[in-house]
């Protein structure tokens, strides 16, 4: 297998609008396990992301259940990863960018959900958890303020990317620091609407595409540009996990 789907989805998960990628999501299950990881909402309120997830999913057709990840602890419990192992589908919910990536980067857990990726589970990310599945992350720059924001490694299962999620939202505002802050010219700015995805979709046809009620942007140190739901996205690399930044896929 050369992976399985990947969802990067732009914000305000398990709402009406996310059907269309949500139901592949679904259908990529099947009959295994599928496993919320609420890492970045760890300091918020994980129980009611995990419990929002189950209605919606369940109204879905599909049963959630929880992967405890709330700590790095957690992540490298061997019987987590054991289960995570098992896992044939996987979604990364929102809250904290960088809460998520530093509980999960190189651990035990993580290790065994790429490799059940790489066998064919699909994962998906909303918001931070989206962010994370990229090459990079963006972390505020100061305090206060929201606008400015650096790039800080994130898991590598999307190489050359960072992802700007809530675009048509407050995201927009991210585009400036993001783009003058570029760790190289090969770095992609992908920016995604709130309930709105890019979807990579392996196997015959394989490739990326816009789902969803808005649109994905582009955005190169050359070119912008906006897909809308239904179209192809073009010029971003397939998966391929990477252990650090500027390193080769492992």
């Amino acid at each position: 297998m050369t992976g399985g789907p990947v969802l990067l989805v732009g914000g305000n998960e398990f709402l009406p609008g996310n059907e269309p990628h949500d139901l592949r999501f679904a259908a990529a299950a099947a009959d295994g396990r599928t496993y919320l990881i609420a890492a970045a909402a760890a300091r918020q309120d994980p129980d009611r992301a995990v419990r929002t997830a189950s209605r919606w999913f369940g109204a879905l057709g599909l049963e959630v259940e929880e992967l405890p990840l709330r700590t790095r602890r957690q992540a490298n419990d061997p019987k987590i990863a054991a289960a995570a192992a098992g896992g044939r589908a996987f979604y990364l919910c929102g809250g904290d960018p960088g809460l998520v990536v530093a509980t999960l980067r190189d651990t035990a857990a993580w290790d065994a959900i790429v490799a059940a990726w790489r066998r064919g589970a699909a994962i998906a990310g909303s918001s931070a958890g989206a962010m994370a599945l990229g090459q990079w992350t963006l972390l505020r720059a100061r305090r206060p303020g929201d606008r400015d924001r650096r790039y800080a490694p994130a898991l590598g299962l999307v190489p050359a990317v960072v992802v700007v999620p809530h675009l048509d939202e407050f995201g927009k505002s991210w585009l400036p620091s993001a783009a003058d802050g570029r760790p190289d010219p090969d770095t992609i700015i992908v920016g995604i609407d709130a309930r709105t995805a890019a979807v990579w979709w392996p196997g015959r046809g394989r490739g990326w595409s816009a789902m969803g009620i808005g649109a994905v942007e582009i955005v190169t140190p050359n070119a912008r540009r906006r897909v809308a739901a239904g179209h192809r996205v073009t010029g971003l690399r397939r998966p391929n996990p990477i252990r650090r930044p500027g390193t080769s896929p492992r």
